[in-house]
């Protein structure tokens, strides 16, 4: 089994994500083409770099003809524009002016005085974007419908803690430090190029988070930043003293988005190691995220997969049974994992049932409160449970009535189960009058005759 091991000893951002991927070997015009599909007036300038004497793939966003720069540039340059001019700096503020200003491997101070411009040249309003917004501009993207899933759900993942930080609905958010056209580039690029990889899984180290403080669009906080310690529940996390925001937002998404574990380095046979850059270099320490890839050991790919998931549960006694099953399809529409209830004897002698939710830890708050509204329980269990998968992919098979994805199921390399996505089958049974069965064993057989073939 191919996997990959990202190694955090300096934090990650966006731009040491796809820097790594680069120097891996994900071809740069994949990302440039990618790029140019979201349409959001963005390119990539790709180069190499030194950090701390380790060379490295350095890749910045540049949108409207202006270079992404981190949040410390952007509020130095405001407060500079605010000195000058109060009421223009007010409102450019309030417009969005500036790129997303999230990454903090930053350039060393001389370098940004030379390429920044003054507060009031070549100045542009990037307006802050909604949820709803990004996911039009991803789903409109030409990429692979896999890629696009994951883009969204780092959005989604984002949009959630900044939710929670507010105390709001994750669609009213409009985010100040990850809308604007970079971090959508950094996160739509890093989910295709971990795709051209080709890993089976991705396993992440624990993670650098810096120190210090760091200005945001509500003020001054400790490193990490509200959003990344969100984001970052449930992962292991450190701090090496170094006085700098070294995961960002982006880069918390990111790594929560593809990493299936976080842990030590993994049992492997490496095969290759790339560097990602940020763009500040401390001394004495390479500011870089390695890249690790190789093959798992034999003992190692016969394991499954471990991660985190939130379990919630409450028991319902006098809740309408029609009821019952309009909550379990909106808990999975909102992003459920899994959904069941079962029958159980309560007190007074009442029968009732419990009903039971799995989630992603960052979904858990969004989806207790759905129960809140839609059932009639008054409270709402949760807690922590590890889970074991196997390794899967999805491939999609042709029959006479149309495309069916065919999910598939491995262990140590070896496939141990198949099956046709239902909801593929069922809407070609519906639109041509075919039995679903038969829509269903047509797909099985052809994804068996190409498996063959292979």
């Amino acid at each position: 089994m191919r996997i990959a091991y990202l190694e955090c000893f300096s934090g990650i951002s966006g731009d040491m994500f796809l820097g790594a991927l680069v120097d891996a070997g994900v071809p740069a015009r994949l990302l440039e083409e990618t790029v140019a599909a979201l349409g959001v007036g963005a390119k990539l300038e790709i180069s190499r770099v030194v950090r701390s004497g380790i060379s490295a793939t350095k890749v910045d966003v540049w949108v409207d003809g202006e270079k992404d720069m981190p949040r410390e540039e952007y509020w130095a340059k405001q407060d500079v524009a605010r000195a000058l001019s109060p009421a223009k700096a007010d409102h450019d503020h309030k417009h969005g002016h500036g790129h997303s200003h999230e990454h903090s491997h930053h350039e060393n101070t001389e370098q940004s005085r030379a390429k920044a411009p003054a507060p009031h040249e070549h100045e542009h309003v990037h307006p802050h974007r909604g949820l709803t917004e990004i996911r039009q501009i991803i789903s409109a993207a030409a990429i692979s419908e896999s890629a696009r899933e994951t883009a969204i759900r780092a959005f989604e993942a984002l949009g959630a803690a900044e939710a929670k930080i507010h105390s709001v609905p994750a669609e009213s958010i409009h985010f100040h430090e990850v809308g604007a056209a970079d971090a959508i580039v950094d996160i739509v690029c890093a989910a295709v190029g971990i795709e051209a990889l080709g890993v089976d899984e991705i396993v992440c180290s624990p993670l650098n988070v810096g120190g210090g403080t760091v200005k945001c669009a509500h003020g001054t906080f400790p490193v990490p930043a509200p959003a990344t310690v969100e984001l970052l529940k449930g992962v292991p996390v450190y701090s090496s003293g170094i006085e700098a925001e070294l995961v960002t937002p982006t880069g918390a998404a990111i790594a929560r988005t593809l990493a299936t574990r976080f842990s030590a380095f993994p049992e492997m046979k490496i095969g290759k190691s790339a560097y990602g850059a940020g763009s500040r270099d401390f001394p004495g320490h390479p500011n870089v995220l390695r890249l690790v890839i190789g093959e798992a050991l034999p003992a190692l790919a016969a394991k499954t997969k471990s991660e985190t998931v939130s379990v919630l549960e409450a028991n319902l006694d006098d809740l309408n049974p029609q009821v019952f099953g309009y909550v379990m399809d909106r808990l999975l529409e909102e992003g459920a994992l899994d959904v069941f209830g079962m029958p159980v004897q309560m007190k007074k002698n009442r029968p009732g049932t419990l009903l039971t939710v799995l989630c992603k830890p960052e979904d858990a708050e969004k989806l207790a409160q759905l129960i809140f509204s839609e059932t009639t329980t008054l409270g709402v269990r949760r807690r922590e449970e590890s889970r074991q998968t196997l390794a899967r992919r999805w491939e999609s098979v042709r029959i006479e009535w149309g495309e069916v994805r065919i999910k598939i199921a491995s262990m140590n390399g070896t496939v141990t189960n198949y099956a046709p996505e239902y909801e593929d089958c069922r809407r070609i049974a519906a639109e041509h009058h075919v039995p679903l069965k038969t829509v269903m064993q047509e797909a099985a057989r052809a994804y068996i005759d190409g498996s063959k073939n292979h």
